[in-house]
Protein backbone atom coordinates (compact mmCIF):
# COMPACT_ATOMS: atom_id res chain seq x y z
CA UNK A 1 0.00 0.00 0.00
CA UNK A 2 2.78 2.28 0.89
CA UNK A 3 4.67 1.17 -2.17
CA UNK A 4 1.71 1.93 -4.37
CA UNK A 5 1.48 5.30 -2.88
CA UNK A 6 5.18 5.84 -3.31
CA UNK A 7 4.97 4.79 -6.92
CA UNK A 8 2.08 7.11 -7.45
CA UNK A 9 3.96 9.90 -5.79
CA UNK A 10 7.03 9.11 -7.89
CA UNK A 11 4.96 9.23 -10.97
CA UNK A 12 3.66 12.55 -9.84
CA UNK A 13 6.91 14.05 -10.99
CA UNK A 14 5.33 14.37 -14.49
CA UNK A 15 1.98 15.20 -13.13
CA UNK A 16 -0.12 17.17 -15.71
CA UNK A 17 -3.37 18.99 -15.39
CA UNK A 18 -6.53 18.13 -17.32
CA UNK A 19 -5.82 20.57 -20.18
CA UNK A 20 -2.50 18.84 -20.75
CA UNK A 21 -4.25 15.53 -21.06
CA UNK A 22 -6.73 16.88 -23.58
CA UNK A 23 -3.96 18.40 -25.60
CA UNK A 24 -2.08 15.10 -25.73
CA UNK A 25 -5.27 13.21 -26.63
CA UNK A 26 -5.89 15.68 -29.46
CA UNK A 27 -2.34 15.25 -30.70
CA UNK A 28 -2.75 11.50 -30.61
CA UNK A 29 -6.04 11.78 -32.58
CA UNK A 30 -4.62 14.05 -35.24
CA UNK A 31 -1.32 12.20 -35.43
CA UNK A 32 -3.20 9.02 -36.09
CA UNK A 33 -5.17 10.69 -38.84
CA UNK A 34 -2.16 12.30 -40.43
CA UNK A 35 -0.17 9.05 -40.50
CA UNK A 36 -2.49 7.64 -43.12
CA UNK A 37 -2.56 10.72 -45.31
CA UNK A 38 0.88 12.33 -44.95
CA UNK A 39 3.04 11.92 -48.06
CA UNK A 40 6.73 10.89 -47.82
CA UNK A 41 8.03 14.35 -48.53
CA UNK A 42 6.23 16.38 -45.91
CA UNK A 43 5.92 20.10 -45.41
CA UNK A 44 7.24 21.77 -42.26
CA UNK A 45 3.74 21.59 -40.69
CA UNK A 46 3.44 17.98 -41.50
CA UNK A 47 6.88 17.36 -39.98
CA UNK A 48 5.80 19.03 -36.80
CA UNK A 49 2.79 16.75 -36.57
CA UNK A 50 4.99 13.67 -37.17
CA UNK A 51 7.31 14.60 -34.34
CA UNK A 52 4.32 14.83 -32.04
CA UNK A 53 3.48 11.22 -32.83
CA UNK A 54 6.70 10.01 -31.11
CA UNK A 55 5.63 11.39 -27.76
CA UNK A 56 4.73 8.72 -25.18
CA UNK A 57 1.12 8.24 -24.40
CA UNK A 58 -0.08 10.31 -21.54
CA UNK A 59 -0.51 8.77 -18.18
CA UNK A 60 -3.28 10.19 -16.11
CA UNK A 61 -2.71 10.86 -12.47
CA UNK A 62 -4.69 12.95 -10.09
CA UNK A 63 -3.31 14.64 -7.01
CA UNK A 64 -5.36 16.97 -4.88
CA UNK A 65 -4.21 20.40 -3.98
CA UNK A 66 -2.87 19.27 -0.59
CA UNK A 67 -0.98 16.40 -2.20
CA UNK A 68 -3.13 14.00 -0.18
CA UNK A 69 -2.45 10.33 -0.91
CA UNK A 70 -5.19 7.88 -1.85
CA UNK A 71 -5.40 4.18 -2.20
CA UNK A 72 -5.12 2.23 -5.42
CA UNK A 73 -8.79 1.34 -5.64
CA UNK A 74 -9.82 4.93 -5.66
CA UNK A 75 -7.09 5.71 -8.16
CA UNK A 76 -8.29 2.96 -10.45
CA UNK A 77 -11.84 4.18 -10.29
CA UNK A 78 -10.88 7.71 -11.14
CA UNK A 79 -8.73 6.52 -13.99
CA UNK A 80 -11.54 4.48 -15.35
CA UNK A 81 -13.91 7.41 -15.16
CA UNK A 82 -11.41 9.61 -16.93
CA UNK A 83 -10.93 7.06 -19.72
CA UNK A 84 -14.70 6.78 -20.20
CA UNK A 85 -14.98 10.56 -20.34
CA UNK A 86 -12.22 10.82 -22.93
CA UNK A 87 -13.85 8.08 -25.03
CA UNK A 88 -17.18 9.96 -24.94
CA UNK A 89 -15.45 13.15 -26.03
CA UNK A 90 -13.77 11.33 -28.91
CA UNK A 91 -17.09 9.81 -29.99
CA UNK A 92 -18.75 13.22 -29.94
CA UNK A 93 -15.92 14.72 -31.95
CA UNK A 94 -16.18 11.88 -34.46
CA UNK A 95 -19.96 12.29 -34.83
CA UNK A 96 -19.95 16.12 -34.89
CA UNK A 97 -16.71 17.24 -36.56
CA UNK A 98 -15.81 20.86 -35.88
CA UNK A 99 -14.81 23.28 -38.54
CA UNK A 100 -12.21 24.74 -36.26
CA UNK A 101 -10.68 22.83 -33.40
CA UNK A 102 -8.13 24.58 -31.20
CA UNK A 103 -6.64 23.71 -27.82
CA UNK A 104 -4.77 26.21 -25.82
CA UNK A 105 -1.77 24.87 -23.91
CA UNK A 106 0.70 26.27 -21.53
CA UNK A 107 3.65 25.11 -23.70
CA UNK A 108 5.94 27.44 -25.48
CA UNK A 109 5.52 28.34 -29.13
CA UNK A 110 8.22 25.80 -30.05
CA UNK A 111 6.44 22.81 -28.41
CA UNK A 112 2.84 23.59 -29.35
CA UNK A 113 0.97 24.54 -32.51
CA UNK A 114 -2.65 25.30 -33.22
CA UNK A 115 -4.26 23.14 -35.86
CA UNK A 116 -7.02 24.89 -37.74
CA UNK A 117 -9.34 23.41 -40.31
CA UNK A 118 -11.65 25.79 -42.23
CA UNK A 119 -14.76 24.35 -43.84
CA UNK A 120 -15.71 25.72 -47.29
CA UNK A 121 -19.10 27.41 -47.85
CA UNK A 122 -21.63 24.93 -49.29
CA UNK A 123 -22.36 25.68 -52.95
CA UNK A 124 -26.12 25.40 -52.47
CA UNK A 125 -26.22 28.43 -50.14
CA UNK A 126 -26.93 31.78 -51.95
CA UNK A 127 -25.24 34.86 -50.58
CA UNK A 128 -27.79 37.65 -49.89
CA UNK A 129 -26.39 40.74 -51.55
CA UNK A 130 -29.49 42.88 -50.86
CA UNK A 131 -29.71 42.79 -47.16
CA UNK A 132 -32.61 44.69 -45.65
CA UNK A 133 -31.79 47.90 -43.85
CA UNK A 134 -34.09 47.37 -40.90
CA UNK A 135 -33.13 50.68 -39.32
CA UNK A 136 -34.12 52.55 -42.48
CA UNK A 137 -37.42 50.65 -42.77
CA UNK A 138 -38.30 51.39 -39.17
CA UNK A 139 -37.35 55.05 -39.60
CA UNK A 140 -39.48 55.49 -42.71
CA UNK A 141 -42.55 53.81 -41.26
CA UNK A 142 -42.28 55.61 -38.00
CA UNK A 143 -42.74 58.96 -39.91
CA UNK A 144 -45.75 57.78 -41.97
CA UNK A 145 -48.88 59.81 -41.25
CA UNK A 146 -52.37 59.43 -42.74
CA UNK A 147 -54.96 62.10 -42.00
CA UNK A 148 -58.62 62.41 -42.98
CA UNK A 149 -60.75 65.51 -42.67
CA UNK A 150 -64.35 66.35 -43.52
CA UNK A 151 -64.84 69.66 -45.32
CA UNK A 152 -67.50 71.62 -47.20
CA UNK A 153 -66.52 73.45 -50.41
CA UNK A 154 -68.19 75.59 -53.07
CA UNK A 155 -67.38 74.24 -56.51
CA UNK A 156 -68.21 75.08 -60.13
CA UNK A 157 -70.57 72.97 -62.23
CA UNK A 158 -69.48 72.45 -65.84
CA UNK A 159 -71.89 73.82 -68.42
CA UNK A 160 -73.24 71.70 -71.26
CA UNK A 161 -72.29 72.38 -74.90
CA UNK A 162 -75.21 72.15 -77.30
CA UNK A 163 -74.65 72.14 -81.08
CA UNK A 164 -76.86 72.65 -84.10
CA UNK A 165 -76.15 72.45 -87.82
CA UNK A 166 -76.12 75.63 -89.93
CA UNK A 167 -76.07 75.30 -93.76
CA UNK A 168 -75.17 78.98 -94.17
CA UNK A 169 -71.75 78.56 -92.53
CA UNK A 170 -68.65 76.96 -94.08
CA UNK A 171 -68.39 73.30 -93.18
CA UNK A 172 -66.65 72.78 -89.85
CA UNK A 173 -66.85 76.41 -88.76
CA UNK A 174 -68.39 77.12 -85.36
CA UNK A 175 -70.26 80.22 -84.22
CA UNK A 176 -71.17 80.74 -80.56
CA UNK A 177 -74.81 81.73 -80.32
CA UNK A 178 -74.88 81.65 -76.53
CA UNK A 179 -71.93 81.73 -74.17
CA UNK A 180 -71.83 79.00 -71.53
CA UNK A 181 -71.78 79.97 -67.83
CA UNK A 182 -70.54 77.76 -64.99
CA UNK A 183 -72.96 76.78 -62.23
CA UNK A 184 -72.21 76.56 -58.50
CA UNK A 185 -72.73 73.87 -55.85
CA UNK A 186 -71.89 73.11 -52.22
CA UNK A 187 -70.00 69.84 -51.83
CA UNK A 188 -69.52 67.95 -48.53
CA UNK A 189 -66.61 65.53 -48.70
CA UNK A 190 -63.87 63.67 -46.85
CA UNK A 191 -60.29 64.33 -47.94
CA UNK A 192 -57.38 62.02 -47.23
CA UNK A 193 -53.76 63.18 -46.82
CA UNK A 194 -50.72 60.98 -46.48
CA UNK A 195 -47.61 62.67 -45.13
CA UNK A 196 -49.17 66.03 -45.98
CA UNK A 197 -49.96 65.09 -49.61
CA UNK A 198 -53.57 64.92 -50.84
CA UNK A 199 -54.37 61.38 -52.03
CA UNK A 200 -58.14 60.97 -52.41
CA UNK A 201 -61.55 62.34 -51.60
CA UNK A 202 -64.94 60.85 -50.96
CA UNK A 203 -67.96 63.02 -51.79
CA UNK A 204 -70.72 62.73 -49.22
CA UNK A 205 -73.32 65.10 -50.69
CA UNK A 206 -73.92 67.92 -53.20
CA UNK A 207 -76.26 70.90 -53.13
CA UNK A 208 -76.80 73.05 -56.25
CA UNK A 209 -76.61 76.79 -55.64
CA UNK A 210 -76.82 78.04 -59.24
CA UNK A 211 -77.63 76.05 -62.38
CA UNK A 212 -75.14 76.30 -65.28
CA UNK A 213 -76.08 77.98 -68.57
CA UNK A 214 -75.44 75.78 -71.62
CA UNK A 215 -73.24 76.95 -74.49
CA UNK A 216 -74.98 76.87 -77.88
CA UNK A 217 -72.89 76.45 -81.03
CA UNK A 218 -73.77 76.66 -84.72
CA UNK A 219 -71.78 74.13 -86.76
CA UNK A 220 -71.41 74.97 -90.47
CA UNK A 221 -72.27 72.38 -93.13
CA UNK A 222 -71.81 74.29 -96.44
CA UNK A 223 -69.15 72.85 -98.76
CA UNK A 224 -69.65 75.74 -101.20
CA UNK A 225 -68.74 78.37 -98.60
CA UNK A 226 -65.86 76.29 -97.27
CA UNK A 227 -64.42 75.77 -100.76
CA UNK A 228 -64.41 79.51 -101.54
CA UNK A 229 -63.50 80.45 -97.95
CA UNK A 230 -66.33 82.99 -97.77
CA UNK A 231 -69.35 83.90 -95.64
CA UNK A 232 -72.75 85.40 -96.20
CA UNK A 233 -72.28 89.13 -96.91
CA UNK A 234 -68.89 88.72 -98.62
CA UNK A 235 -68.02 89.82 -102.14
CA UNK A 236 -67.74 87.06 -104.74
CA UNK A 237 -66.87 87.17 -108.44
CA UNK A 238 -68.25 85.60 -111.58
CA UNK A 239 -65.99 83.15 -113.38
CA UNK A 240 -68.08 83.35 -116.56
CA UNK A 241 -70.88 85.42 -118.05
CA UNK A 242 -74.17 84.58 -116.36
CA UNK A 243 -77.83 85.55 -116.15
CA UNK A 244 -79.21 86.95 -112.92
CA UNK A 245 -82.68 85.44 -112.33
CA UNK A 246 -85.66 86.40 -110.22
CA UNK A 247 -85.91 83.00 -108.51
CA UNK A 248 -83.51 80.11 -107.87
CA UNK A 249 -84.36 78.29 -111.10
CA UNK A 250 -83.02 78.11 -114.66
CA UNK A 251 -86.52 78.77 -115.97
CA UNK A 252 -87.11 81.80 -113.78
CA UNK A 253 -87.41 85.31 -115.20
CA UNK A 254 -84.17 87.05 -116.28
CA UNK A 255 -83.21 90.12 -114.30
CA UNK A 256 -79.82 91.13 -115.78
CA UNK A 257 -76.78 89.89 -117.67
CA UNK A 258 -73.56 89.93 -115.67
CA UNK A 259 -70.17 89.73 -117.33
CA UNK A 260 -67.20 87.62 -116.33
CA UNK A 261 -65.05 88.92 -113.41
CA UNK A 262 -67.81 91.25 -112.15
CA UNK A 263 -68.28 91.31 -108.40
CA UNK A 264 -71.58 90.69 -106.58
CA UNK A 265 -72.51 90.58 -102.90
CA UNK A 266 -73.60 87.24 -101.43
CA UNK A 267 -76.92 87.69 -99.59
CA UNK A 268 -78.41 84.23 -98.99
CA UNK A 269 -77.65 80.56 -99.56
CA UNK A 270 -80.95 78.69 -99.92
CA UNK A 271 -79.12 75.58 -101.21
CA UNK A 272 -75.70 74.39 -102.29
CA UNK A 273 -76.69 75.00 -105.95
CA UNK A 274 -78.22 78.48 -105.83
CA UNK A 275 -77.50 81.72 -103.98
CA UNK A 276 -79.09 85.14 -103.76
CA UNK A 277 -76.81 88.07 -104.68
CA UNK A 278 -76.87 91.82 -105.11
CA UNK A 279 -75.50 93.16 -108.40
CA UNK A 280 -75.10 96.86 -107.74
CA UNK A 281 -78.71 97.80 -106.89
CA UNK A 282 -80.32 94.73 -108.45
CA UNK A 283 -80.99 91.53 -106.52
CA UNK A 284 -81.50 88.07 -107.93
CA UNK A 285 -80.29 84.47 -107.96
CA UNK A 286 -77.20 82.92 -109.55
CA UNK A 287 -75.98 79.33 -109.71
CA UNK A 288 -73.18 78.80 -107.20
CA UNK A 289 -71.16 77.12 -109.97
CA UNK A 290 -70.54 80.51 -111.72
CA UNK A 291 -68.97 82.13 -108.63
CA UNK A 292 -65.47 82.22 -107.21
CA UNK A 293 -63.56 84.26 -104.63
CA UNK A 294 -60.36 86.26 -104.27
CA UNK A 295 -59.21 83.67 -101.74
CA UNK A 296 -59.32 81.01 -104.42
CA UNK A 297 -58.19 83.22 -107.35
CA UNK A 298 -56.25 86.26 -106.03
CA UNK A 299 -55.73 87.75 -109.52
CA UNK A 300 -59.47 88.13 -109.99
CA UNK A 301 -59.45 91.40 -108.01
CA UNK A 302 -57.38 93.13 -110.71
CA UNK A 303 -59.48 91.56 -113.44
CA UNK A 304 -62.58 92.80 -111.70
CA UNK A 305 -61.19 96.36 -111.57
CA UNK A 306 -60.57 96.38 -115.31
CA UNK A 307 -63.90 94.74 -116.05
CA UNK A 308 -65.72 97.31 -113.97
CA UNK A 309 -64.07 100.07 -116.03
CA UNK A 310 -64.87 98.37 -119.32
CA UNK A 311 -68.41 97.72 -118.20
CA UNK A 312 -69.03 101.48 -118.09
CA UNK A 313 -67.54 102.16 -121.50
CA UNK A 314 -70.27 103.25 -123.88
CA UNK A 315 -71.03 106.09 -126.24
CA UNK A 316 -73.17 107.79 -123.59
CA UNK A 317 -70.48 107.67 -120.88
CA UNK A 318 -69.65 110.92 -119.09
CA UNK A 319 -66.27 112.34 -120.06
CA UNK A 320 -65.92 115.01 -117.36
CA UNK A 321 -64.42 112.52 -114.84
CA UNK A 322 -61.30 110.43 -114.55
CA UNK A 323 -61.19 106.98 -116.09
CA UNK A 324 -59.82 105.40 -112.93
CA UNK A 325 -56.98 103.88 -114.95
CA UNK A 326 -53.42 103.75 -113.63
CA UNK A 327 -50.23 104.81 -115.38
CA UNK A 328 -49.51 101.14 -116.06
CA UNK A 329 -52.92 100.88 -117.68
CA UNK A 330 -52.13 103.79 -120.01
CA UNK A 331 -48.74 102.32 -120.83
CA UNK A 332 -50.33 98.96 -121.59
CA UNK A 333 -52.92 100.63 -123.85
CA UNK A 334 -50.48 102.70 -125.90
CA UNK A 335 -47.58 100.26 -126.15
CA UNK A 336 -47.17 98.59 -129.57
CA UNK A 337 -50.26 100.07 -131.16
CA UNK A 338 -50.33 98.69 -134.71
CA UNK A 339 -51.20 102.06 -136.35
CA UNK A 340 -48.83 104.15 -134.24
CA UNK A 341 -46.09 103.95 -136.84
CA UNK A 342 -44.32 107.08 -135.65
CA UNK A 343 -44.53 106.07 -131.96
CA UNK A 344 -46.01 109.44 -131.02
CA UNK A 345 -48.80 107.99 -128.86
CA UNK A 346 -46.63 105.45 -127.10
CA UNK A 347 -44.17 108.22 -126.23
CA UNK A 348 -46.98 110.40 -124.86
CA UNK A 349 -48.87 107.70 -122.88
CA UNK A 350 -47.86 109.35 -119.60
CA UNK A 351 -49.00 112.77 -120.89
CA UNK A 352 -52.52 111.44 -121.51
CA UNK A 353 -52.46 109.85 -118.02
CA UNK A 354 -51.48 113.18 -116.43
CA UNK A 355 -54.32 114.99 -118.21
CA UNK A 356 -56.70 112.35 -116.81
CA UNK A 357 -55.65 112.99 -113.23
CA UNK A 358 -54.81 116.68 -113.31
CA UNK A 359 -57.95 117.95 -115.06
CA UNK A 360 -60.44 115.26 -114.02
CA UNK A 361 -61.19 114.33 -117.58
CA UNK A 362 -61.29 111.10 -119.56
CA UNK A 363 -57.75 110.85 -120.94
CA UNK A 364 -58.72 108.08 -123.39
CA UNK A 365 -61.23 110.49 -124.94
CA UNK A 366 -58.44 113.12 -125.39
CA UNK A 367 -56.21 110.49 -127.07
CA UNK A 368 -59.05 109.32 -129.33
CA UNK A 369 -59.58 112.88 -130.63
CA UNK A 370 -55.84 113.17 -131.34
CA UNK A 371 -55.80 109.87 -133.26
CA UNK A 372 -58.84 110.84 -135.31
CA UNK A 373 -57.77 114.44 -136.12
CA UNK A 374 -54.10 113.66 -136.93
CA UNK A 375 -54.48 110.32 -138.68
CA UNK A 376 -52.32 108.62 -136.00
CA UNK A 377 -49.96 111.58 -135.98
CA UNK A 378 -49.24 111.54 -139.71
CA UNK A 379 -51.01 114.74 -140.74
CA UNK A 380 -49.02 117.71 -141.99
CA UNK A 381 -50.25 119.89 -139.14
CA UNK A 382 -49.12 117.22 -136.63
CA UNK A 383 -45.72 116.80 -138.17
CA UNK A 384 -45.03 120.49 -138.72
CA UNK A 385 -46.73 122.15 -135.77
CA UNK A 386 -46.86 119.39 -133.02
CA UNK A 387 -50.62 119.85 -133.28
CA UNK A 388 -52.41 116.48 -133.06
CA UNK A 389 -55.88 118.06 -132.94
CA UNK A 390 -55.92 120.57 -135.81
CA UNK A 391 -56.59 123.02 -132.99
CA UNK A 392 -57.57 126.50 -134.36
CA UNK A 393 -58.20 125.25 -137.88
CA UNK A 394 -61.02 126.46 -140.03
CA UNK A 395 -62.45 124.54 -142.90
CA UNK A 396 -61.34 127.17 -145.40
CA UNK A 397 -57.71 127.42 -144.16
CA UNK A 398 -57.01 124.36 -141.99
CA UNK A 399 -53.20 124.42 -142.12
CA UNK A 400 -52.75 128.16 -141.97
CA UNK A 401 -55.22 128.74 -139.15
CA UNK A 402 -54.04 125.87 -136.94
CA UNK A 403 -51.94 126.53 -133.84
CA UNK A 404 -48.32 125.55 -133.55
CA UNK A 405 -46.93 124.10 -130.27
CA UNK A 406 -43.44 123.60 -128.93
CA UNK A 407 -44.15 119.90 -128.30
CA UNK A 408 -46.86 117.31 -128.57
CA UNK A 409 -47.29 117.47 -124.80
CA UNK A 410 -47.85 121.22 -124.94
CA UNK A 411 -50.53 120.85 -127.61
CA UNK A 412 -52.22 117.95 -125.70
CA UNK A 413 -52.49 120.02 -122.48
CA UNK A 414 -53.80 123.15 -124.28
CA UNK A 415 -56.63 121.23 -125.95
CA UNK A 416 -57.49 119.37 -122.70
CA UNK A 417 -57.87 122.63 -120.74
CA UNK A 418 -60.08 124.08 -123.49
CA UNK A 419 -62.40 121.04 -123.51
CA UNK A 420 -62.69 121.06 -119.72
CA UNK A 421 -63.44 124.78 -119.54
CA UNK A 422 -65.74 125.23 -122.54
CA UNK A 423 -67.19 121.86 -123.66
CA UNK A 424 -67.39 119.23 -120.88
CA UNK A 425 -68.62 120.97 -117.72
CA UNK A 426 -71.67 123.07 -116.92
CA UNK A 427 -71.08 126.74 -116.25
CA UNK A 428 -69.71 127.47 -112.79
CA UNK A 429 -68.14 124.07 -112.28
CA UNK A 430 -64.86 124.35 -110.38
CA UNK A 431 -62.08 123.13 -112.60
CA UNK A 432 -58.29 123.72 -112.56
CA UNK A 433 -56.22 126.52 -111.01
CA UNK A 434 -59.20 127.86 -109.05
CA UNK A 435 -61.13 128.62 -112.22
CA UNK A 436 -64.68 127.73 -113.10
CA UNK A 437 -66.11 126.37 -116.34
CA UNK A 438 -67.52 128.91 -118.83
CA UNK A 439 -69.50 126.25 -120.72
CA UNK A 440 -69.52 128.34 -123.91
CA UNK A 441 -69.88 125.22 -126.05
CA UNK A 442 -71.36 122.87 -123.50
CA UNK A 443 -74.04 120.45 -124.79
CA UNK A 444 -73.57 117.64 -122.30
CA UNK A 445 -70.46 115.73 -121.08
CA UNK A 446 -70.67 113.05 -123.81
CA UNK A 447 -68.91 112.51 -127.13
CA UNK A 448 -72.06 113.43 -128.95
CA UNK A 449 -72.47 116.59 -126.84
CA UNK A 450 -68.95 117.75 -127.71
CA UNK A 451 -69.62 116.99 -131.39
CA UNK A 452 -72.31 119.67 -131.45
CA UNK A 453 -69.87 122.61 -131.39
CA UNK A 454 -66.43 121.08 -131.76
CA UNK A 455 -66.64 119.52 -135.24
CA UNK A 456 -68.71 120.14 -138.33
CA UNK A 457 -68.83 116.42 -139.14
CA UNK A 458 -72.09 115.04 -137.64
CA UNK A 459 -70.52 111.54 -137.35
CA UNK A 460 -67.47 112.86 -135.63
CA UNK A 461 -68.60 111.48 -132.24
CA UNK A 462 -69.08 107.92 -133.52
CA UNK A 463 -65.65 107.94 -135.14
CA UNK A 464 -64.00 109.24 -131.99
CA UNK A 465 -65.88 106.74 -129.82
CA UNK A 466 -64.72 103.84 -132.00
CA UNK A 467 -61.12 104.80 -131.20
CA UNK A 468 -61.99 105.02 -127.52
CA UNK A 469 -63.51 101.57 -127.56
CA UNK A 470 -60.46 100.14 -129.33
CA UNK A 471 -58.08 101.63 -126.77
CA UNK A 472 -60.15 100.44 -123.81
CA UNK A 473 -60.30 96.90 -125.15
CA UNK A 474 -56.52 96.67 -125.02
CA UNK A 475 -56.88 96.37 -121.25
CA UNK A 476 -58.62 92.98 -121.53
Amino acid sequence: MLDDKNNLMNNGQDNRNLSDVFRELQEIRYSGTNQTSTPTSSTPNQKSKTNKQTRPKARVSFVDSNDISFDSKKGVKLSNLLIVFVILVLVIIAIFPMNVFSVETGDTAEDSEEVVETASIPTDIEINRRALNMQKIISENSSFEKVKEQVSEEREIEYEVQTQQNPTLPRGEQVVLQEGVMGKENVSLVKTYENGEFTEEIILSKETIEEPTPQILDIGTSDFLADLNIHIGDTVYLNKNATLRKEASETSEEVAEIQNYIDVKLLELPSEDWCKVSFDTVEGYLPTSVLTSSSKIPSIIEKNRIQRILMNVNIEMELNKSTGLTLKDYQKIFTNLPNDTTGIFEENAEVFYNMDKKYNVNGIFIAAIAIHESGWGTSQIAEDKNNLFGYGSYDETPYESSYEFDSFADGIETVTKTLVKNYLNPAGTKIYDGQTATAWYYNGPTVEGVNQRYASDPDWHTKVYSYMEMLYNRLS
